[in-house]
């Protein structure tokens, strides 16, 4: 178990979500028409939830996971799982790259808490179960920091203001609420928990700057506050649960959501959160350099994602291979992965490729992984 824990043998991996097979699609929206029940549902998505933990497996990934299937969004779901979180279907939600990504509004209701098993268990307790002796299952949640940015966007700010007067107390309740809800994730046998963050990408670069400063916020007080939530979240955790870390820059139906380098969050997500492995988006330019690596702890590992989710098109495997032997000048090869810079679901919506596209993506991954680190 600790080589697959640990990562250290095994270099290729992906995020997270799959694109979702047309009969579930189908059954969802005949779920909410009122057409067939809740049980047939839950049937209809475990059979596609085997059927892509079997695919996983076909290929040889050593992580498995439910693809995000029972899922509407990548974070709004699980924070709704929550105690004190309402969310309404407006047609609004978030300004994308040329595309609205429609998002349900989500919002606080009262104080923030954990009084009772999150939905999220009984799933992963589901694809915990095809579990052996090759594979581990892991689940994603949004980062704690994913709430804290999500109740105090502007249309949220006022209500939230309502109920906690400050952000500490805010900081304090949902890190809380994370404790109690990896507790019991790890009490089902849960050693794999993955953090999505999009809070980090979404301060990257000069256009972020801009807007943070036209909202009166000082950005480096954010950043500490960023770090401040995951890492309280995560304290005290057991020895032998791994928590590691996504880093997106958005992605809806192949679009993105802002650009720009590591360099300004280096200093405080490479060197101070306290996560094992840092998933990083490096797909194409947006990203910048391999330079603010050099920043990174001694303790953290990193999943380089040099492969897109975002197109149907194969990358071609030596410039790739460069481009990892280019990032092992900042961080030792050995301490490095391959993966797609994110999933190819976020949403339900799901990217701009077809399901054997999706998998071919990760055969790549595979393919160049084994051949830069033998396995």
């Amino acid at each position: 178990m600790s080589s697959i824990l640990n990562n250290n043998s095994v270099h290729y991996d992906f995020v997270g979500s799959f694109l979702r097979p047309q009969k579930l699609k189908e059954a969802r929206v005949n779920y909410a028409s009122g057409i067939i029940s809740h049980d047939e549902l839950t049937a209809i998505e475990n059979e596609a939830i085997v059927d892509v933990v079997n695919k996983q497996k076909a290929l040889g990934y050593r992580i498995i996971s439910d693809g995000e299937f029972r899922r509407t969004y990548w974070h709004l779901d699980f924070m709704w799982g929550l105690d004190g979180i309402g969310h309404q279907q407006t047609g609004g939600g978030v300004q994308f790259h040329g595309e609205l990504a429609q998002l349900e509004d989500t919002y606080l209701t009262g104080k923030i808490g954990y009084s009772h098993t999150h939905p999220f268990i009984g799933h992963f307790m589901f694809v915990k179960s095809f579990e052996d002796g090759a594979t581990r299952a892991k689940l994603t949640v949004p980062a704690p920091a994913q709430l804290f940015q999500q109740l105090n966007i502007p249309q949220n700010y006022q209500r939230t203001r309502e109920i906690y007067k400050t952000n500490d107390e805010l900081i304090a309740d949902i890190a809380l609420a994370y404790r109690a809800f990896i507790r019991e994730f790890y009490e089902v046998g849960g050693r794999i928990l993955q953090f999505d963050d999009c809070t980090w990408g979404a301060i990257v670069g000069d256009a972020a700057a801009q807007r943070y400063k036209s909202l009166g916020l000082n950005l480096d007080e954010v950043k500490e506050q960023l770090l401040r939530v995951n890492n309280l979240a995560i304290e005290g955790k057991p020895a032998d649960l791994q928590i590691n870390s996504h880093i997106c820059r958005g992605n809806y139906h192949s679009t993105y959501f802002t650009s720009g380098p590591y360099d300004g969050i280096a200093e405080y997500l490479f060197s101070r959160e306290n996560v094992d492995t840092l998933y990083l988006e490096y797909d194409d330019e947006r990203s910048g350099g391999f330079e603010p690596l050099a920043k990174l702890s001694a303790d953290k590992r990193v999943v380089l994602g040099l492969i897109t989710s975002k197109s149907p098109q194969l990358e071609d495997k030596d410039f790739i291979k460069a481009r990892i032997l280019e990032a092992a000048k900042y961080v030792n090869l050995d301490r490095l992965s391959l993966s797609p810079q994110c999933g190819f679901a976020s949403c339900e919506i799901g990217n701009k490729l077809t399901e054997e596209e999706q998998w071919a993506k990760l055969y790549l991954v595979k393919e160049i992984a084994q051949e830069v680190w033998g396995a």
